[in-house]
């Protein structure tokens, strides 16, 4: 089934262009000028205080009601983003993106992490030669987590199974905020060379991950 909010955004883009791939929704998720990228502090893998949690195993079938979400960990590329920032699309039907280089956004167009479909967050590789808070997004692996603290007090546990690098031009839009069968994770930022004519990288990232567990 179409995610209701995400689909009609996704389609009125396509509209508009005339084109297979909606190219306006493609992130340009770059700094007017190249920033040196620079390893992030190790994260914590879990806050102070959560001995207790209890963990509920989650299968691709399984989803959460919504609920926005407010944190993001990455214990193995050091990411720990608190307030989490909503991005909508611009007037010109291009994704928003966050105004700063260590703030993570969640795409409101599509499901909120946990939810069945593809929830997308979104931050800047650099800004302002700044390192940004997917900098080191590309390093990560099959196998290793991100655990997404919502609004309802739950943690969404994603477990990536896929990271990709594709060409801003030929960026595919369906793979990526197509719907979904389970609750995915979708994390993206810039990569690839800079172009300085433009002032944007060439490339975006893209780390594909699935709700594995819950925990409350």
């Amino acid at each position: 089934m179409r995610h209701p909010r995400l689909w009609p955004a996704v389609t009125a883009v396509v509209a508009a262009l005339g084109v297979v791939v909606a190219v306006a929704l493609v992130l340009v998720l770059a700094p007017k000028t190249p920033g040196e990228i620079a390893p992030s502090s190790p994260a914590t893998a879990n806050p102070p205080g959560t001995a207790s949690i209890a963990h509920t195993s989650a299968t691709a079938a399984d989803g959460l009601p919504a609920a926005k979400p407010a944190s993001l960990t990455i214990p193995a590329i050091g990411v720990r983003a608190e307030g989490i920032e909503d991005l909508g699309l611009t007037p010109d039907g291009a994704l928003q993106v966050p105004g700063d280089a260590t703030t993570v956004g969640w795409f409101t167009g599509a499901p909120s992490p946990g939810e069945t479909g593809p929830a997308v967050l979104a931050a800047h590789v650099d800004y302002r030669h700044v390192p940004g808070a997917f900098s080191r997004l590309k390093e990560l692996r099959p196998g290793e987590q991100a655990e997404v603290g919502r609004a309802d007090g739950r943690i969404a546990v994603f477990t990536v199974y896929r990271v990709e690098r594709y060409p801003k031009t030929a960026f595919p839009t369906a793979e990526v905020y197509g719907d979904t069968p389970g609750a995915e994770l979708r994390l993206i930022t810039c990569g690839g060379a800079f172009d300085r004519a433009s002032g944007n990288y060439l490339d975006n990232v893209v780390a594909y991950a699935r709700l594995t567990a819950v925990e409350t």
